[in-house]
């Protein structure tokens, strides 16, 4: 087994910032007391099970990769099938063992469901359109949940579920208007994205309600929690932020529109999870 080639599928950028998510979403539901082995538990199992569906991905992906990345470790023979089965069973034991550590029957459960999520995605449901789009999107707010949970914090009493909500509807925005640059080779793999189906017209239109709802959910602490002053005129930025993203779709719902969309959606939703942190605080 290649050493580099094997940290390299489970993609360890992508994983650690899924292991701070859970760290953020542990202080953002303002625990009454902080625990460092709490914090490290919850770290680890946020980042397995990410690379535990990073391996997944790759591993049924392998074919497509033969053609778009022929340099990844398993299309290029530096790790064979065989070897990314095992190292996605070894993260995905450590992932559920570090949730058991946690002595938490809920924390285990949303990290089942989070493994789970990731495996029928890569298996069957990413060719499904909007359900594909909603897995994918669930992986941003699963970890702030997760997070809460593993602190004994206040879930529901605090930012926690609404910064959850956002960073789901703004990453299904994202991950619609995403598919609609990439529309001649998902049907050729068979994938029934909803531009591939109805049209960038319907699939723009659809993006666009969701960066709108995830302005909606980006208020309703105004109106639910008391909030700080950082929170109550910070909101206003990813907000702006979301209505442009929704603006610019439905004014260029094109390929180079959403190419453009898709990556100033990042610098959106960054926006929000400060805010929501700095709400927090």
């Amino acid at each position: 087994m290649n050493p580099r080639a094997s940290i390299s599928i489970l993609r360890p950028i992508n994983c650690a910032m899924i292991g701070f998510a859970v760290i953020i979403g542990y202080f953002v539901s303002k625990p009454t007391t902080v625990s460092a082995g709490a914090i490290a538990l919850g770290f680890v199992t946020g980042f397995a099970i990410c690379a535990f569906s990073m391996v997944v991905n790759d591993y049924y992906d392998i074919e497509v990769d033969r053609v778009n990345q022929p340099t990844r470790p398993l299309p290029s023979g530096q790790v064979s099938k065989g070897e990314a089965a095992a190292i996605a069973g070894l993260t995905l034991v450590l992932g559920l063992a570090a949730a058991l550590a946690t002595l938490s029957l809920l924390a285990v459960l949303i990290a089942g469901l989070y493994a789970l999520l990731a495996w029928l995605y890569d298996y069957r449901v990413k060719k499904y359109g909007l359900v594909g789009n909603l897995i994918v999107a669930s992986s941003l707010a699963i970890p702030f949940i997760y997070g809460g949970v593993v602190s004994g914090g206040d879930v529901l009493g605090s930012l926690l579920l609404f910064m959850a909500a956002t960073s789901l509807l703004a990453g299904v925005g994202r991950e619609v208007v995403k598919a609609m640059a990439d529309v001649p080779g998902d049907q050729k793999r068979g994938i029934r994205s909803y531009a591939a189906v109805h049209g960038l017209k319907a699939a723009s239109a659809v993006g666009a309600l969701f960066f709108l709802l995830a302005v909606v959910t980006s208020v309703l602490p105004l109106f639910v929690l008391k909030v700080n002053v950082f929170y109550e005129y910070g909101v206003a930025l990813p907000d702006l932020a979301f209505v442009y993203l929704a603006y610019s779709i439905l004014s260029h719902a094109d390929t180079r529109g959403a190419l453009r969309v898709k990556k100033t959606a990042l610098m959106g939703m960054l926006l929000g999870l400060i805010v929501f942190i700095g709400g927090a605080a």
